[in-house]
């Protein structure tokens, strides 16, 4: 059942979107695990159309902020004001309480604003005033930034980067997949049409069930070496801190259960591995580079000896 309702999501989102579908099926992991996506890629290849897409197929509160260098933290969170017809002040919600939050062009924001979200991302609440507000559940933060161009933007501190599950790009489109793109949106535009599939209640329940899949005591052993290894390498300052041991471990179990598994095998953890950790490592002065450190985790992945084993829970 649960399978079930991500492949309709799965299904329904492509519906508008062509090809992809790696970084699709990394969404719906983020998704299951209760964790927070950083689209980063050039303009035009479809990351806010991911993203809405993804809100439209559930029926669950939509937010979106676009970022810019005159935005306010209270833009984000929302604000206390005075009314003057109850003589009181009266709190006014911002973009942030809702299910789904659309974080467009998210490095455009100055760090304070940025900042903004670090208390939303971790905690799901936000304190306005010496007052904490919960964030409704599910909550889940879809961010987009240009890695090429950076004038007038502020790169993510280090902290806000580790809020998120995963660093993905979109993928390039074949001639056969954009070909099919121009035919699918020649006369219609089928995001507007696109409806829900999927209630926000059920995301709820395939987060708590994520927990619940199985993971092999080998394999735990082997997903921490692989985290030890980022902490002993030549390149890395800095390696994954134990938020990312956690992350990359949910994660894992929520990529398996997108695989219509109950139990994890070591080719979840290799194909999270990258997504999950490479945006959290600090590489030595004058290597640092999204591109070189996907490529250490790679590195580190071929390294770490993989044990083998019969995954599933008492081998059923």
């Amino acid at each position: 059942m649960k399978t079930e309702i991500l492949q309709q999501l799965k299904a329904n989102i492509q519906k508008v979107m062509i090809g992809n579908e790696e970084t699709l099926t990394m969404i719906l992991t983020a998704l299951t695990a209760g964790g927070h996506v950083l689209l980063e890629d050039v303009p035009g290849t479809g990351k806010t159309v991911m993203a809405k897409s993804l809100a439209r197929s559930v029926s669950a509160k939509f937010g979106r902020i676009q970022f810019t260098p005159d935005l306010l933290p209270s833009d984000v969170t929302g604000l206390n004001y005075f009314d003057a017809k109850t003589g009181e002040f009266v709190f006014s919600e911002g973009p942030v309480f809702c299910n789904i939050l659309l974080a467009d062009e998210i490095n455009r924001a100055t760090p304070k604003t940025q900042s903004s979200l670090l208390e939303c991302m971790a905690e799901h609440q936000v304190t306005v005033d010496g007052v904490t507000r919960p964030l409704e559940e599910p909550f889940l933060v879809i961010a987009t930034q240009n890695p090429l161009e950076t004038l007038g933007t502020f790169p993510l501190p280090e902290a806000q980067m580790d809020r998120f599950l995963m660093r993905l790009s979109m993928e390039e489109l074949s001639p056969e997949k954009e070909t099919e793109l121009i035919r699918r949106f020649i006369r219609e535009e089928p995001l507007e049409e696109l409806g829900a599939v999927c209630e926000k209640s059920v995301l709820s329940e395939l987060q708590r069930a994520c927990r619940d899949v199985y993971v092999h005591k080998e394999l735990m052993e082997y997903l921490v070496s692989v985290v030890q290894a980022t902490r002993k390498h030549a390149k890395i300052e800095n390696g994954v801190s134990p938020r990312g041991t956690l992350a990359y471990l949910r994660a894992s179990q929520a990529y398996a259960m997108v695989q219509g598994r109950d139990y994890v095998v070591p080719e979840d953890l290799k194909a999270v591995a990258v997504p999950v950790l490479a945006h959290r490592i600090s590489l030595q002065s004058g290597i640092s580079d999204s591109r070189t450190a996907r490529q250490v985790i790679s590195d580190i992945l071929q390294q770490v000896p993989v044990p083998t084993e019969d995954w599933r829970r008492n081998g059923l």
